[in-house]
């Protein structure tokens, strides 16, 4: 038995934490201060990612005026936390023309990133 193992236990282990990217989503609201379309699509990202386990939804910000916003969700994977959530994305009218922010590691300066523009704002339904 080594030294390491008489010390720490033979069945420890160093758990290394998987680096933790986020997504943000930079997007143009109607200007209402009606923010139910906002929190139904709140919750849909919330539960879709819960199911595929791709990290969470961690909050959002809407403009005093209410026309920008900005949704963040963290994860391991950027890459795959945005393909869970971007059929969501596609089918909420006021995400057309978003940016959505992959930044591969914390959002902090430096760290790498992509920027991908969401299609053509949708006409509103009604």
């Amino acid at each position: 038995m080594s030294l390491f193992s008489t010390l720490f236990g033979a069945s420890s282990k160093i758990e290394v934490e998987p680096p933790e990217h986020a997504v943000i989503v930079h997007f143009e609201y109607d200007g209402s201060h009606d923010l139910k379309p906002l929190l139904d699509l709140q919750e849909r990202l919330q539960a879709v990612i819960a199911a595929a386990q791709a990290g969470e939804f961690e909050g959002k910000e809407i403009g005093a005026d209410g026309t920008n916003g900005r949704l963040f969700m963290f994860g391991p994977d950027a890459d795959r936390l945005f393909e869970v959530i971007k059929p969501l994305l596609a089918t909420c009218p006021f995400m057309g023309g978003a940016r959505v922010q992959l930044l591969y590691g914390p959002p902090e300066e430096g760290v790498r990133e992509r920027n991908i523009l969401l299609g053509e704002r949708l006409a509103d339904a009604g």
